[in-house]
């Protein structure tokens, strides 16, 4: 199953774009071709971008349905948002599993030129003026340099989309390799588990401490750490033992030869599991 996503503000076309493709793949591929989006769910766009935890339920009903459409040789085109790089990650280890290849085509338009598309949709269609804002805020541009985010295709509102190319990312280029959590990885030192235990228990203690004088949105000073937490929401000590689970695991199977780095990297990680 090649998997296609679709990136970009609200109202940036990525919807025309997707269809232009699914037309395209349709006339030119024996292959079946799937859509899967944001009004597939039958939502109230406002009402769940304005909830965290309803757009979290969204994200991850959407990732279910691009999995459960997976096959050999099917196309999933996933039309939503995707405004967020760590749930594109998220995507790309789903595809590293399935050992399918994937691209992310980025519709790039002004914060104008969105909000001018919004204001031309149907009534019900629209994001009000504030969603749509703290939405364009939000906004994490995709990166070329990052592998979740490549091959990446930049569309601007005047360009043609470039089948030729996308199609050989999809179907001439070779998935990424699985992942190797399964596999017995060698411990660079003793003294690399000891650091790891003790920097991320004293990193969530920290977390724990700060979100009593904290609200979401502050920055958490880590120390050792030059990253700091964004908190966008309150974490209990369950979902933070979790997560600290989680990362050790990871890390024993790609373990890092700069022991000093670990607290900024389980930083990031904690900051890309909140959204």
């Amino acid at each position: 199953m090649p998997l296609l996503l679709m990136c970009g503000y609200p109202c940036s076309g990525k919807t025309r774009r997707a269809n232009e493709l699914k037309e395209y793949f349709t006339q030119n591929t024996k292959r079946k071709v799937y859509i899967v989006g944001d009004e597939d769910q039958g939502i109230d766009r406002n009402s769940v971008y304005a909830d965290s935890q309803k757009e979290k339920n969204l994200r991850g009903a959407l990732r279910a349905e691009v999995e459960r459409k997976v096959s050999k040789d099917d196309i999933v085109i996933l039309d939503s948002l995707n405004y967020i790089k760590g749930y594109r990650y998220e995507l790309f280890c789903l595809i590293k599993h399935t050992q399918t290849p994937h691209c992310l085509v980025y519709c790039l338009t002004s914060t104008e030129v969105s909000s001018e598309w919004n204001k031309g949709r149907e009534a019900d269609s629209q994001y009000t003026q504030e969603i749509l804002d703290a939405l364009i805020l939000r906004f994490e541009a995709p990166d070329s340099r990052n592998r979740w985010d490549s091959p990446l295709f930049t569309i601007q509102q005047e360009d043609s989309l470039p089948f030729e190319a996308i199609c050989d990312a999809l179907f001439k280029r070779k998935a990424p390799p699985p992942n190797q959590s399964t596999q017995s990885q060698p411990l660079s030192s003793t003294n690399f588990l000891y650091e790891l235990d003790k920097v991320t228990q004293d990193v969530l203690m920290a977390v724990l401490e700060s979100q009593k004088t904290s609200v979401p949105g502050d920055l958490i000073s880590i120390p050792g750490a030059t990253e700091k937490i964004e908190l966008t929401r309150s974490l209990n000590m369950v979902e933070l033992r979790k997560l600290r689970r989680q990362f050790i695991s990871y890390t024993k199977m790609h373990p890092t030869e700069n022991i000093g780095q670990i607290a900024n990297m389980f930083v990031q990680y904690l900051n890309k599991s909140m959204h």
